[in-house]
């Protein structure tokens, strides 16, 4: 294995690399440093993303090759992807040169296909039972050359509603669903819904058709009850 990128700076205190492995580029995730508090919990996400790869297989995702055993815990083995990360430090999303700008500057047809492409994918993961935890814009990887996307970085999907334990969950605000920041509240997939819901209104906002802003705006009810029950309903919405 020959290392040519690492990625030691990220807000989960992961540590990753690019590297050349059996002559191709791969993305090699690790749980970080042994000696961090946190390393336990990141090792259990890690194994939470095997689930979810072993469970779920879609092109939005990036191919899970092997896991690799190790006295750090699993080192997980992606393919590469040459996209940038759409998700920008908050000062840096009014910049027109930030991948965040540009991706909203798209013309409204591209950014509603990558929505969908992102929306099919979540029809997948709920029918595996998969509740959507810390999503938004910095799970999304695009390549503006191929107009391809990747949903990355999933490990705190969770098998199952549940309850929030948290408070305020992890994420996003401008993504998260009120349930999220609701000691005691149930998080399911209409949770699911309202993120998706948002991520339209965030990245398409007015320029979505009429129907799509219609999906968008009921999918992020305040109230659960006033969501499509479901995300395959959401997106049979969006897509009409």
């Amino acid at each position: 294995m020959k290392v040519f990128a690492t990625f030691d700076q990220q807000d989960s205190g992961n540590v990753s690399y690019g590297a050349w492995i059996d002559e191709q580029r791969r993305f090699v995730k690790t749980a970080g440093p042994v000696d961090d508090p946190a390393h336990a919990a990141r090792v259990a996400l890690l194994r939470n993303a095997v689930a979810i790869a072993r469970t779920i297989t879609h092109r939005a995702l990036p191919v899970l090759h092997r896991v690799i055993e190790s006295p750090g815990g699993p080192q997980l083995v992606y393919d590469w992807f040459d996209g940038e990360l759409v998700g920008v430090p908050r000062a840096q999303r009014d910049d027109p040169a930030s991948s965040y700008a540009r991706f909203r500057a798209l013309p409204a047809e591209m950014i509603a296909a990558a929505l969908t492409t992102i929306y099919e994918l979540h029809v997948e993961l709920a029918r595996a039972g998969w509740i959507a935890v810390d999503f938004y814009d910095g799970c999304l990887m695009y390549d503006f050359t191929s107009h391809e996307l990747r949903v990355i970085d999933l490990d705190h999907y969770h098998r199952g509603p549940f309850t929030n334990t948290m408070g305020r969950m992890y994420g996003s605000t401008r993504f998260m669903a009120p349930e999220e920041f609701e000691l005691g509240a149930r998080i399911d997939e209409r949770t699911t819904v309202f993120n998706l819901g948002r991520a339209a209104l965030v990245f398409l906002g007015e320029r979505a058709t009429p129907p799509q802003l219609a999906a968008a705006t009921r999918a992020c009810s305040p109230d659960p009850a006033g969501r499509f029950s479901s995300v395959a309903d959401f997106v049979a919405a969006w897509s009409r």
